[in-house]
């Protein structure tokens, strides 16, 4: 049985921390283990992360396809957006690897849509988890009801089929599991509450937390008002930014779950001897806009020495939000500066609270001299002008004024390719 959640059998796994899987092996893996479930006759809904999750899902999901041949009535497959921008033609054809306009000539009988989270009508109200549960769940922090609005699709179905990678997150912990589901095929109540349960404790403190966070206690309760039946295909990907595999496992969705998790534990966080003064996040081209692209600071913040700076390098990147306009408005701030003066911000989004301090990390709010500290500088080194950087209280730089050759010949700054992945932390903080 499963340590966290008890009663609920062990997933299946195959590899671990110092393994790469070959093909084979996960194909005779995703062959046998789905080929003993039921999906006879059943209506099966498969839950696939968007673009902004590093994974195989392309190789997997036709491991799927031929693993379940023609048993199920039928497969949808649905992207959980959470409240990214939708993905193009083009962009699912890549996510999926078919030829755009030809899904079901790889996917025969299959559909696919997007998680259209925009649209009301995309929703089913599951109904509300009472306000003395939530402050339970959230351990006092959050004392409100929380309307449970999903996506459609993972009630009117038999199986919800989760494939997705698992790694350390700056909200519930570690992500993955019924993640997929809040915020990924989520109304927006449970992305704004739960998201700001995790500011409250802080991306720092929060982010690769192992057990069951409060955060992920809040998304397990809105998941058990959902009713069909929840497995998943858990994958750890190996760091480096490319596609192999040290882990998979399959079962049920908390049992999955919490066997990724451990693994992601050992794989997805790096340890270094001492804090830099200086840390560059040199960011992948398939985060689009600040929102995406902040995974550079959290997974890089506890590294960074105290008044130290970390720079995001994506000169790729032109906006702060394609989907979240508000955050320019609102500015990047700390935990306080909202706690603190929370009559001028309790109607705002507080999911674009929660990724305003999230960016901007931990420090201080004085309300009476309205003086704001922040632990460390967040500097832009982006195609964002100057102006709107500054005005939402970040700093800004020219990314062609960055001297590689001289940061990363200077022994108080790290320079971290592909950053967005790999968590960092200094060891004597662990200790």
């Amino acid at each position: 049985m499963t340590k966290l959640y008890p009663g609920i059998p062990e997933a299946i796994g195959i590899g671990g921390p110092d393994t790469t899987l070959t093909d084979d092996e996960i194909r005779s893996f995703v062959t046998e283990q789905l080929g003993d479930y039921d999906f006879d006759g059943k209506r099966v809904t498969l839950v696939v992360p968007d673009g902004t999750r590093h994974a195989p899902v392309a190789k997997l999901a036709h491991m799927i396809r031929d693993a379940l041949g023609n048993r199920p009535k039928d497969v949808r497959v649905v992207i959980a957006l959470g409240t990214h921008d939708k993905m193009s033609e083009e962009a699912i054809g890549a996510l999926m690897g078919y030829e755009p306009g030809h899904f079901n000539d790889t996917f025969p009988g299959w559909q696919i849509f997007n998680h259209e989270w925009w649209d009301e009508d995309t929703f089913a109200n599951q109904g509300t988890i009472p306000a003395d549960k939530i402050k339970e769940l959230s351990g006092g922090r959050l004392e409100r009801e929380m309307v449970v609005h999903v996506n459609k699709m993972v009630v009117d179905t038999d199986i919800t089929f989760i494939l997705g990678p698992v790694l350390p997150h700056e909200v519930v912990g570690i992500s993955g599991g019924n993640k997929y589901l809040f915020p990924g095929l989520s109304g927006h109540d449970v992305i704004n509450m739960s998201h700001w349960v995790g500011a409250l404790i802080t991306s720092f403190e929060m982010i690769g937390s192992r057990g069951i966070t409060p955060v992920r206690q809040m998304i397990d309760a809105a998941a058990s008002l959902v009713p069909s039946t929840k497995i998943m295909l858990g994958m750890i990907v190996k760091p480096g930014g490319g596609y192999d595999l040290h882990y998979v496992a399959f079962g049920d969705v908390h049992a999955a779950w919490e066997a990724c998790a451990q693994v992601s534990a050992d794989v997805h966080v790096k340890y270094v001897e001492k804090p830099y003064r200086r840390v560059v996040s040199i960011m992948p081209t398939m985060y689009e806009d600040m929102w995406t692209a902040a995974k550079g600071f959290y997974k890089l913040e506890p590294i960074v020495a105290d008044g130290g700076e970390l720079i995001i390098y994506a000169p790729h990147i032109d906006t702060i939000s394609h989907m979240h306009p508000d955050i320019v408005k609102i500015g990047y701030h700390n935990r306080d500066y909202f706690v603190k003066q929370w009559d001028k911000f309790e109607d705002k989004p507080w999911g674009d609270l929660a990724h305003s301090t999230h960016l901007r990390g931990k420090g201080t709010f004085d309300p009476e001299t309205g003086t704001e500290e922040n632990r460390v500088t967040v500097t832009l080194a982006t195609k964002i002008p100057r102006e709107v950087v500054e005005s939402i209280n970040l700093s800004y730089m020219d990314p062609e004024d960055l001297n590689f050759e001289a940061l990363e010949a200077d022994p108080d700054t790290l320079v971290v390719p592909h950053a967005g992945e790999l968590l960092h932390r200094v060891e004597a903080r662990e200790k």
